[in-house]
């Protein structure tokens, strides 16, 4: 059976619906970010300041390769994860992807919350996000399914994941 994998721009909601999905589904979750970070034994902003996003980026292309060959998992990957075609080859070809946008006033209110971003921790987050919405947008088009979680809870994206599996056909066999 196919992983679940939740791709989208920080601060979209991967890791709140990837929990809630992996419960109703009776899956593992795996947030390949949280996952990095206790592998390493440091933070990703840590990882940034010391060794710099080029490192965090190999770190998260090896992750990518081991989540890609597990089954019946639903995985949350990082909001960069799509820079790379291989980590996006390795997931679809063992995952149903869903895509997970926000309109940009609620990625700043979302991200906002936490000073644990590392691409945003300058006076200018909000062009920042703005030019990194641009950039990758089209990134995230080779999604299966894309949501728009902006006036949705992680409830009611959780549930329109799963209407989109069951009239799929995904659900059917065993984990």
């Amino acid at each position: 059976m196919k992983n679940v994998v939740l791709i989208g721009f920080m601060g979209t909601g991967k890791t709140s619906t990837g929990r809630l999905l992996a419960s109703r589904l009776g899956r593992p979750f795996i947030d390949t970010d949280q996952k990095i970070e206790n592998e390493s034994n440091m933070t990703i902003p840590e990882m940034f300041k010391i060794h710099g996003e080029q490192y965090f980026r190999q770190k998260e292309k090896e992750m990518v390769t081991r989540v890609s060959r597990y089954t019946c998992a639903v995985i949350a990957t990082g909001g960069g994860v799509v820079l790379f075609p291989e980590n996006v080859g390795r997931l679809k070809s063992n995952g149903i992807v869903i895509a997970l946008t926000a309109s940009l006033d609620v990625i700043l209110e979302r991200t906002g919350r936490r000073n644990s971003r590392p691409l945003l921790n300058r006076p200018d987050r909000e062009e920042v996000v703005a030019n990194l919405l641009t950039e990758r947008s089209e990134l995230y088009s080779f999604a299966d399914l894309s949501i728009d979680t902006s006036d949705r809870t992680p409830q009611q994206v959780t549930d329109q994941i799963i209407t989109f599996l069951r009239q799929g056909g995904y659900l059917r066999g065993r984990c």
